[in-house]
């Protein structure tokens, strides 16, 4: 079996009468576009093109000569020469490519990237989706051929294309997903993941030569995205709009504040950014967490749905393995109207709603610097010069009123001046050999766990669940 043929066919597309398929696959080192017919469940490949040289390591190369420029630019220093630290920013590069996909913002943070005569030097940058877009439009760009060639060889016109299926990771990348639209007219099917669409399909087709599949049974799918409310309000989502059930998606959260011992997780379900937005299936509470500083409480959330729809939702102290779970039955039974109403909601208010997920990481963000800053004074104690002791002090009185007062503005400049004295402290700190472990200076939240068994220890999201006596994630 060829692999957009396998790719089809874990979307269950051999089912379809006098359809024309076209294959989208952009994987790490190549791009290659298939297209397709299909009829009585026989595939026939109509044509295929590609680049060979096009790839996601190299959007990770744009980002990174950036990063490059940018630190030269700042520091008067060229990386190029450094293995170490350019495979610092490489990793770092794709890391942000990763994150762009699904946030439009990132923040880039590179502490003792280098040195010279002068001490350590850091980068600390933010990168937006569209400055990712920009750096990329080339390679974005050189997509379009092969499509269109693609198309050409099949003596086919776009329109004439029934199904878009995409392959290979860097496929989420949502400016790769709008050139799709863009040049097919069609929504991208999304509901498999891509970097496993492949191998999925080529499964079933073995278990069809083997005999054990005797019928291919269509898979239902989600018909709106599931998540949890988590701090600042925001809609974390678990499971993705048309993913093919059944499916199992876990994630490991942490607590926002100290000595917190219980958590309750509330359940949405909807393409809203803000929980609030979304709607409620269903909340419980996990108590008899041990008593622990922000951040150190490992609390591992699973969202699972069955062939039949119905959704276990159980989270679990990790320390402790207490365990609390809840079943809802009507997560996938929604008429197409009350769908159709959702989703047309969430493209209505988007820009509004993006507006304000960013306020609420803005908040989280600072929140979270705030506290790192406050441990990394009373870790090192009277290490700490006066004068910089008073001016981190001072600003995170500064910091506080401006959260208080919810001065968005204010906060982003705020958040930055404390950054930067966090890090003249710590590097102090390590030239003096006196360096904590808490000494890093805030950062935004991060997970990169996917799926089942996808959270480690080491894949925690910081300060996510708000104490239990409020809403999960709700703002104090």
């Amino acid at each position: 079996i060829n692999e957009p043929t396998a790719a089809s066919l874990a979307y269950g597309l051999e089912s379809k009468k006098d359809e024309t398929i076209l294959v989208f696959d952009l994987g790490g080192g190549t791009f290659d576009v298939s297209v397709l017919e299909v009829g009585d469940g026989v595939f026939e490949v109509k044509s295929t093109s590609g680049d060979t040289r096009l790839g996601g390591d190299d959007f990770d190369e744009a980002v990174m000569s950036w990063l490059v420029d940018e630190f030269k630019k700042q520091e008067a220093i060229d990386l190029k020469n450094d293995k170490q630290a350019m495979q610092r920013l490489k990793e770092a590069a794709e890391k942000a490519k990763c994150e762009l996909s699904t946030v439009t913002e990132t923040h880039i943070s590179l502490p003792f990237l280098t040195a010279d005569q002068n001490g350590p030097k850091h980068l600390e940058i933010s990168l937006s989706r569209a400055l990712f877009n920009e750096l990329t439009k080339s390679l974005a760009e050189r997509c379009r051929g092969p499509v269109e060639q693609a198309l050409r060889d099949a003596n086919l016109s776009s329109s004439q294309i029934d199904e878009v299926v995409l392959v290979g990771g860097s496929s989420r990348i949502p400016a790769i997903q709008e050139l799709v639209k863009t040049i097919t007219g069609k929504d991208p099917h999304q509901g498999v993941n891509p970097d496993e669409v492949v191998a999925i399909g080529a499964a079933i087709q073995a278990g069809v030569l083997a005999g054990e599949v005797k019928d291919i049974v269509l898979l239902d799918v989600t018909p709106l995205s599931l998540g949890i409310e988590t701090l600042g309000g925001v809609m974390t989502k678990m499971i993705e709009r048309n993913t093919t059930i059944p499916v199992q998606r876990e994630e490991t959260f942490s607590t926002a504040d100290d000595n917190q011992t219980s958590v309750d997780v509330h359940i949405y379900q909807g393409e809203r950014p803000m929980a609030k937005d979304n709607k409620h299936l269903g909340n419980f509470r996990l108590e008899g967490i041990p008593p622990a500083p922000r951040g150190i409480p490992k609390v591992k959330v699973t969202f699972d749905i069955d062939a039949n729809g119905i959704l276990n939702v159980s989270a679990k102290d990790e320390a402790t393995n207490k365990e609390q779970r809840i079943t809802i039955t009507a997560s996938t039974n929604l008429d197409d109207n009350e769908i159709d109403r959702m989703v047309k909601e969430a493209e209505q208010y988007a820009s509004d709603d993006e507006k304000r997920k960013e306020e609420a990481e803005v908040r989280n963000n600072a929140d979270a610097l705030v506290y790192q800053v406050e441990k990394q004074l009373n870790d090192l104690g009277d290490k700490i010069d006066a004068s910089e002791r008073g001016k981190a002090k001072d600003l995170v009185d500064q910091l506080r009123e401006a959260l208080k007062n919810n001065e968005l503005e204010k906060i982003k400049t705020l958040s930055n001046d404390l950054q930067q004295v966090a890090y003249s402290i710590s590097t102090k700190a390590y030239e003096a050999g006196d360096a904590s472990p808490g000494s890093g200076g805030g950062g935004s939240a991060e997970t990169t766990g996917n799926g089942a068994g996808g959270g480690s220890d080491d894949d925690v999201i910081d300060a996510e669940f708000t104490s239990s006596d409020e809403e999960v994630g709700s703002t104090p």
